[in-house]
């Protein structure tokens, strides 16, 4: 059982000194560096008689200014401010090494779960705070004020007061302490935070660049053989149907139809990724984004492939609609969902509309949807359900395609904060839908 002699109870509130409140608005509001609040804390906690040596360690945050900092090991930084006439250390002396920091196994393991500690006599400690009571001893520490800087089980360092005297702290230095630890703390997480962000930042940056590169590795290595094959299957064709009986000119008249189909179905599949891998990897940015301009651009596209499958296109969409998104995306989703509506078709032809609609997403976020709607074949519900992964495909063979259009759609759609989905009946043809944001979300 603990010596009510040993431990303050901290749990209590109360009043801080107005020069604590300050200085906590001060340090949360970023307007110094980490160390140099750290420094501020101390200097104040200095001002009550009490305290005679205030000590902090960072643990995750190298101080921009090092002078009277030390280094332990290059794990961590800790420095002391002393009182004048100060009788008491903390820190080891420069050069010594993190073994000659004191450990503290009892008072760290309480401090560490972000509760205050207050040890108010040494001598009280219990049995199995033995090391820690030893170590005070050593140094000449009688009491001490202590908390870790934690946040969500991460640990950034500590802050300490010491005395070499004895008894119970001032309610108000325990309240100042309190605040000024929280505060430290809430920058320190911060700081955190915006590291890691910068560093997602630059991993994404770095993928980028693995995507180009891949994407044009990828163009090089698969796009040149075939090329290739194909020209060279393409003249051995030639020279087989100018001599057709013989056994050999036989087999590639057989052959070589189905050879040229597969190298074109692999060039699909290579033009579909290294499309998806410009988009995915582009430097343009999200902005706003005119709906019938970029459906004027898709359609124009397609008004040939169109017009060869006796498709006839019928645009009606707000002049007005915008969305939030990158440009090229919206061109690149739009262009997966007319294209399958273009390919999909009736041996006789049939018809796409393609029209906006304004909603509210799941979240109350105000959308765009558009809409394209075509009177083909249709899919089954189970076929529905598989026609967004990738590499599936409905279409015969003479209906070019890679069967990555709609995954790859849904995958831009979704990095603008978008959807893309779908819904078909067959025998009376699909609606194929991308939803976009109109601003930002937040």
């Amino acid at each position: 059982m603990i010596d009510h002699h040993a431990l303050q109870d901290t749990s209590g509130t109360g009043p801080t000194s107005p020069e604590a409140a300050g200085l906590a608005v001060a340090v949360l509001a970023g307007e110094t560096g980490i160390d140099e609040a750290v420094d501020l804390v101390a200097r104040h906690l200095l001002t009550y008689d009490r305290v005679e040596v205030v000590t902090s360690v960072l643990t995750r945050f190298r101080p921009e200014d090092t002078r009277g900092w030390i280094g332990l090991g290059g794990r961590a930084w800790i420095r002391e401010w002393a009182a004048p006439g100060a009788g008491v250390s903390v820190a080891p002396p420069p050069g010594a090494g993190p073994e000659a920091a004191l450990t503290m196994p009892w008072l760290s393991k309480i401090a560490r779960t972000g509760q205050l500690v207050a040890i108010v006599d040494r001598d009280h400690l219990p049995d199995e705070a033995e090391q820690d009571r030893r170590e005070l001893a050593g140094n000449e520490i009688g009491s001490l004020v202590a908390s870790a800087y934690t946040s969500g089980g991460d640990m950034y360092g500590s802050l300490s007061a010491v005395s070499s005297r004895t008894g119970a702290w001032p309610d108000t230095l325990v309240q100042d302490f309190k605040l000024l630890n929280a505060a430290i703390v809430s920058r320190l997480t911060l700081e955190q935070s915006r590291r890691s962000l910068a560093e997602a930042i630059e991993a994404g940056t770095e993928a980028q660049e693995a995507y180009q590169h891949f994407f044009g590795s990828v163009g090089h290595e698969l796009r040149t053989p075939l090329s290739a094959i194909l020209g060279y299957t393409e003249v051995l064709l030639d020279e087989a149907s100018q001599c057709q009986e013989t056994p050999v000119a036989k087999a590639v008249l057989r052959d070589a139809p189905v050879m040229m189909r597969a190298c074109e179905r692999v060039l699909d599949v290579v033009d579909s990724l290294l499309g998806a891998g410009r988009t995915l990897s582009s430097d343009d940015e999200r902005q706003d984004v005119l709906v019938a301009d970029a459906v004027a651009d898709v359609v124009h596209w397609h008004r040939t492939p169109a017009q060869t499958a006796a498709v006839e296109m019928f645009i009606d969409v707000d002049p007005v609609a915008t969305v939030r998104a990158h440009p090229s995306g919206v061109r690149q989703v739009l262009t997966a969902l007319l294209g399958n509506a273009i390919a999909h078709h009736h041996p006789d032809g049939g018809t796409v509309d393609l029209t906006t609609r304004r909603l509210l997403g799941e979240s109350g976020q105000e959308m765009v949807r558009i809409i394209v709607r075509d009177n083909g074949p249709g899919l089954t519900q189970e076929q529905l359900e598989h026609a967004f992964e990738p590499f599936v495909r409905y279409a015969g063979p003479s209906v070019p395609g890679s069967g990555l259009g709609l995954s790859m759609a849904r995958t831009i759609a979704e990095r603008d904060g978008g959807a893309v989905r779908g819904e078909s009946t067959p025998g009376v043809g699909s609606s194929f839908w991308v939803e976009l944001p109109v601003r930002d979300l937040s």
